[in-house]
């Protein structure tokens, strides 16, 4: 019967390996899930329930929200972004968007970002299933919300200056969030 020895560094090499794809995978093909695409059912004024998103974003971080609505008569969509902050900040409230509307802002606090929907029917209008709007919603955060095509333009970067430069941008947003995932676990610690 024939045995086969594994080599010594086997485990080790593999797992280098399978790190190394899935690094690249996340540097280079980050751009493959674009956002969240949903439909908006209008309700009457007052009865309607916000449809909300919402993702962490740490302070002073740059997000830029692109949100699309798809064609839709006798309603209205707005859309309120806050966080759940103690200072329950308000970033932006938008009434009737029709178009494409870009959105962008810096964060005030360590929280939760809450993007909510309402689609309201106008007045005289009865409650249908056919009265809905469909939203496209496109959330950009840090690195992603920066336009490097447009920087390297400016600046006249080559396109491997401009990737090295969001790279350096990620790595950052990286060393950041892993100091802070560290403050957080020394406070748990010191709770307990």
């Amino acid at each position: 019967m024939l045995y086969w020895k594994q080599p010594k560094y086997f485990l080790f090499s593999t797992l280098l390996v399978v790190l190394v794809i899935a690094l690249s995978n996340t540097l280079f093909f980050n751009t493959l899930v674009e956002g969240i695409k949903f439909d908006l059912i209008a309700a009457p004024i007052g009865s309607f329930q916000p449809k909300c998103i919402s993702e962490h974003v740490q302070a002073d971080t740059m997000v830029v929200v692109k949100i699309k609505v798809g064609i839709g008569y006798n309603q209205k969509v707005e859309v309120e972004i806050t966080d759940n902050s103690p200072a329950h900040n308000v970033y932006r409230k938008r009434k009737e968007l029709n178009t494409d509307t870009p959105i962008a802002f810096t964060t005030q606090a360590d929280a939760e970002i809450n993007i909510c929907f309402t689609n309201t029917l106008d007045e005289g209008a009865y409650p249908d299933p056919k009265y809905h709007r469909t939203i496209d919603l496109e959330v950009d955060v840090g690195a992603e919300a920066i336009d490097y095509h447009t920087l390297a333009t400016a600046e006249k970067l080559a396109p491997l200056e401009a990737e090295l430069r969001k790279l350096e941008q990620v790595v950052q947003e990286i060393v950041d969030e892993m100091d802070y995932l560290r403050k957080r676990e020394a406070r748990m610690r010191d709770t307990n």
